[in-house]
């Protein structure tokens, strides 16, 4: 056999052994021939030891690894942005492309797309980390005196040490106030605060608390349609049954209650439905639910009997003219005894978005309500397993709960970027809905609020059945070429759930108002070649 054969042969023996583990190809191995160039070649049989494989399988392999954790899929961070990295990399090393740099509109990460910290903010985080600065005349009064309160909270003074599970003492008790002041006056229980790391960290706690059941008794999780990907993953990992509800596209994204009804009624057939997730303002949609609407959804859950999550990490993030943000819990307790007194609800909330973008720093909290005092202490067991939220993040929530006061030396400074920030935001909402629609072949609904929009693509029939032959979803077909041709970064509308032969993708507004421009311009201009490329 020649030596160029043999080393092929060789090669893809050790191939089949790495897809088929050392085992099972051990087995089947005698029956192995390869054909190269026509000639039947002789099966080499691979070094196991030399090719890493040892004379036994791994303890840990695709067959013995977790198979939940398999069917986790996080679109935000898919295979999108994984290219976006590697192109990234490539045009460092002079590769040439037709574009100088790649923007990452896939993500709500508002300081990486060049929003500005607030200064109250990192001045207090900077103090607490190095408590040497409180001899700084450079820091205002109002900011030593955050700092040492949260220091003073902290073992040893310092925010290297653990606190406790739920979160620092004082940091809770703000968080409850603020609530309090938020709702009009409804009272908050601090112990029924837990700040966590980011939601997302407690969005997961909760689902772990609320999973239970097997077969037809398996609990049954209700999320919308299209969804925020760490509900579906987080399902995924969980092994919960996901129970999809549709948004309205055509009424901008609204919710409807025989929608829900439809869903929880079918879902009856294969599972225990008892949970309704519920994201307002909406991620990736954009919408901001009505007062009414919200009443709905708590006379549904109350009737069904289904405990609700209301993830409202976007709050402050309310643009639309004729739109507001109302707390589900407000709600709640505004109907009287009849809901107040018997839905459960936990609402979550976090640093990462609204004014502040801190995303780094994963900080956040949830509000449990009517919660049975015996489970109560079972959450409290469980986030005790994870000993703590980070405690940066922890002293950073403090402060958005906590700002400066009109009689404080930081109050006017801190208004002004707080505002400035929300209004450029409204702003690039208002432009990016403009200039979308403008582009035939695409529909953006207004961006009510929350930092995306979430347009549907019209596309050719050749397209689609090119993105067929490639094994992809159309919009992940369009996506990735976008990338290639462009280097915009964004995230295929398959990754979030849509209806059946609907096309979208989701883009973040938080680019800086003059990149976003360019973002804009260049999805205009990729549109309309693309669809001529595949009329």
């Amino acid at each position: 056999m020649p030596a160029e054969d043999l080393e092929l042969t060789t090669l893809l023996t050790t191939v089949w052994a790495r897809v088929l583990g050392a085992s099972e190809f051990s087995q089947i191995s005698q029956n192995i021939s390869w054909v190269i160039g026509g000639t039947e070649c002789e099966f080499q049989k691979p070094n196991m030891t030399e090719n890493g494989l040892g004379h036994r399988e791994r303890v840990l392999n695709m067959d013995t690894m977790n198979p939940n954790v398999k069917r986790v899929e996080y679109a935000v961070r898919g295979p999108i942005v994984q290219r976006a990295v590697q192109i990234e990399k490539e045009l460092k090393e002079g590769v040439k492309k037709p574009f100088t740099e790649v923007i990452k509109a896939n993500i709500g990460d508002a300081h990486a797309m060049g929003q500005k910290p607030i200064t109250f903010l990192r001045q207090v985080v900077a103090l607490c980390a190095y408590p040497d600065l409180l001899e700084d005349d450079k820091f205002p009064e109002d900011a030593k005196n955050r700092a040492r309160r949260i220091l003073q909270a902290c073992g040893g003074g310092s925010i290297g040490a653990y606190s406790a599970s739920p979160g620092i003492e004082i940091i809770r008790q703000d968080v409850a106030k603020y609530i309090e002041k938020r709702d009009g006056g409804i009272p908050s229980n601090p112990d029924n605060i837990y700040l966590s790391t980011g939601a997302s960290d407690a969005i997961v706690t909760m689902l772990k608390l609320l999973t239970s059941g097997e077969g037809k008794n398996r609990t049954g999780v209700m999320i919308s349609i299209p969804q925020y990907p760490l509900y579906s993953a987080a399902l995924a990992e969980l092994a919960a049954v996901q129970v999809s509800y549709y948004l309205d596209e055509d009424k901008c994204w609204s919710l409807d209650v025989c929608e829900l009804r439809r869903a929880v009624e079918a879902a009856r057939e294969h599972c225990n439905p008892r949970v309704l997730c519920i994201i307002n303002p909406g991620n990736p949609t954009g919408q901001v639910q009505t007062r009414q609407c919200i009443e709905d959804v708590i006379r549904f859950a109350a009737e069904e009997h289904l405990f609700l999550m209301a993830d409202e990490v976007y709050q402050d993030n309310v643009y639309a003219e004729g739109c507001k943000f109302h707390s589900f819990k407000k709600v709640l307790f505004e109907m009287g005894p009849k809901y107040s007194s018997v839905v459960e609800l936990v609402s979550f909330h976090s640093t990462s978005k609204c004014f502040m973008g801190e995303c780094g720093f994963r900080g956040g909290y949830m509000e449990v309500v009517n919660m049975d005092p015996e489970v109560k202490l079972q959450l409290t067991k469980l986030v005790s397993v994870r000993l703590c939220p980070p405690i940066p993040g922890q002293a950073l929530l403090d402060l958005v709960v906590n700002p400066p006061q009109p009689d404080e030396p930081s109050y006017a400074t801190f208004i002004k970027e707080r505002t400035a920030n929300l209004d450029i935001l409204a702003e690039k909402a208002k432009m990016t809905e403009q200039v979308l629609n403008t582009v035939p072949g695409i529909h953006c609904n207004p961006v009510q609020g929350a930092m995306y929009t979430f347009p549907r693509l019209s596309l050719p029939e050749k397209a689609i059945n090119a993105a067929k032959e490639k094994g992809q979803a159309p919009d992940m077909f369009y996506c990735m070429k976008l990338l290639e041709e462009t280097g915009i970064c964004l995230v295929p509308g398959s990754g979030f759930g849509q209806r059946d032969g609907t096309y979208h993708f989701r883009m973040t507004i938080l680019p800086a108002t003059e990149k976003l421009k360019v973002v804009l311009e260049k999805i205009r201009e990729f549109h309309k070649w693309f669809t001529e490329e595949f009329s």
